[in-house]
């Protein structure tokens, strides 16, 4: 079987403990940490290949990325004081 290369959006969250949390948005429950942002991309390499593994696995199809340009903002949100 030929190889494919895929490619994903990743989000990498600063951890207030320190490191790294990492989202896979078109992958629903993928998500990994990292100590290190170079941690945090092996790991989520490694979360996105096992992920798209157990799919082929079970013969389920493989997801596209959400979107190849993603649209990210910021927002500010005025809570009232309870």
């Amino acid at each position: 079987m030929a190889s494919k290369i895929l490619s994903y959006t990743v989000i990498f969250e600063p951890a207030e403990e320190g490191g790294f949390t990492v989202h896979v948005p078109a992958l629903p429950g993928c998500v990994t940490e990292g100590d290190t942002l170079e941690e945090a991309r092996t790991m989520a390499a490694d979360a996105i290949q096992g992920y798209l593994e157990s799919l082929a696995k079970h013969g389920e199809p493989i997801p596209e990325d959400i979107t190849s340009s993603p649209q990210i903002e910021v927002m500010k949100i005025e809570l009232a004081s309870a």
